[in-house]
């Protein structure tokens, strides 16, 4: 099997590749590769569509929760708008895949919404909420699953973070002693006596 690739990454890299392209100065040209690159994606995605239908009308249950599961197969279904399940339906088992997880922490997580722009509102429950470091590593456990379930999501806003602890006063710094430089020693009066 070739290796896999990133859905996400590689549309990312087509973008930056087309604007350095507008920026070499010829717009000709630039309008001609993204004109060809319309056309290539166009076509493939009018045989995925295809794919998708044969599937569908042959009742092939196994097969299409099979493509819908594969991360690649999946991220081009969502790029051609044509997966079976919706965004909230793919976060949604996002986040039962990271449960167990969260679990550890000692929390959990409920789905309030996704919305049209791509927006998914989370609430933390249990205990994980308010320890910063738990936090920080069970958000991005969260946000990793969600991203690769649904490429399309343009955030994540999670309800019930405790914000991080404002920096207390600043500690003095106690080192050693410094060293008196070297010479003679100066003795007490009352020593001498």
């Amino acid at each position: 099997m070739p290796g896999t690739y990133d859905v996400r990454a590689t549309g990312d890299r087509v973008d930056a590749l087309l604007a350095e392209l507008g920026r070499l100065g010829d717009a000709a040209t630039a309008a001609k590769v993204e004109e060809l690159l319309r056309s290539v994606v166009g076509l493939y995605g009018a045989g995925l569509e295809r794919v998708m239908e044969i599937v569908t009308e042959t009742d092939a249950a196994e097969t299409l929760r099979r493509l819908a599961s594969d991360e690649l197969v999946s991220g081009l279904l969502v790029l051609h708008d044509l997966h079976p399940l919706t965004a909230e339906e793919r976060v949604r088992a996002a986040l039962d895949q990271v449960r167990p997880y969260l679990g550890l922490h000692d929390g959990g997580v409920e789905l309030l919404g996704v919305d049209a722009e791509g927006v998914v509102r989370l609430r933390l429950e249990g205990t994980c909420h308010g320890c910063p470091s738990s936090r920080v590593t069970v958000t991005q456990a969260i946000e990793r699953a969600i991203a690769g379930a649904a490429p399309e999501v343009s955030r994540v806003d999670v309800e019930g973070l405790v914000p991080e602890p404002e920096p207390g006063p600043r500690l003095l710094q106690i080192g050693p002693r410094p060293r008196t430089p070297p010479g003679p020693c100066p003795v007490p009066e009352e020593a001498v006596r």
